[in-house]
């Protein structure tokens, strides 16, 4: 079956690379614990606030199990 997650982080300034880590660590903690077979694709978007600026960033995982 092919499932579809989307996982959210905030980014704040100075502290993105720990973020995308944390990021990367919880997905690859999620499709362990969900036995994913193979990963069709991973998609980011990012979201922006009033000026801007950008404040969050959407990870969009296709697996199947």
């Amino acid at each position: 079956m092919v499932k579809v997650r989307t996982f959210m982080t905030p980014i704040k300034i100075f502290a993105t690379v720990r973020e995308l880590h944390e990021l990367d660590t919880q997905v690859a903690d999620f499709l362990n614990a969900e036995h994913a077979a193979e990963v069709y694709s991973v998609s980011d978007a990012t979201t922006a606030g009033e000026h801007g600026e950008t404040i969050g960033l959407i990870r969009t995982v296709c697996y199947r199990v």
